[in-house]
């Protein structure tokens, strides 16, 4: 799963925890993929330290309230994996590439093939299907705005409203 813009309510650059917002219906819809035995793996892009606009230090404050929140909706989420490197950098952490994702699968002891990339970005849709996974666009975030931007590139394996939509597609997909 992305972070903002799918997860959470999207704040360009956010940097202080107190404005971190779950999105509506996503705790819920974690718990039904967690209660059917599935791992929750956060991939998120945070150019935002790579570009200074803040520390490292302060993006682990932000994903520590995120996790906060979700606990307190009976969520654990099963690993974050954070490239915080700016979009020039040449790394390849940064969604579309596909590092964090493997490593998240080979710690996890998934199959990329039976797993799904959601995300509001077709960055994440392609790092999914990258790797092997599927690649979901939820129009939550930047989500509407790409799927119209998207009409000439190769389609995700589905465009859905959000992440409730993207799990109960998941969850019939896999059984």
């Amino acid at each position: 799963m992305d972070r903002d813009g799918t997860l959470i309510r999207e704040r360009e650059y956010l940097s202080d925890p107190h404005d971190v917002e779950l999105l509506p219906g996503v705790a819920a819809a974690l718990r039904e993929v967690r209660s059917a035995g599935h791992p929750v793996a956060v991939i998120t892009n945070q150019a935002g330290v790579g570009r200074g606009y803040f520390s490292e230090a302060r993006l682990y404050e932000v994903m520590a309230r995120m996790r906060e929140l979700f606990r307190a909706e009976g969520v654990e989420l099963d690993t974050v994996r954070v490239c915080p490197h700016a979009p020039d950098a040449g790394c390849d952490c940064r969604k579309p590439g596909g590092r964090l994702l493997r490593e998240a699968a080979d710690d996890l002891r998934l199959s990329l093939r039976d797993s799904a990339m959601v995300g509001d970005r077709w960055s994440d849709v392609d790092a999914g299907r990258g790797v092997g996974a599927a690649g979901v666009l939820v129009r939550t975030g930047y989500g509407a705005g790409e799927e119209r931007l998207g009409a000439d590139r190769p389609p995700a394996d589905a465009v859905l409203d959000d992440v409730a939509a993207a799990a109960r597609w998941f969850l019939d997909r896999v059984g």
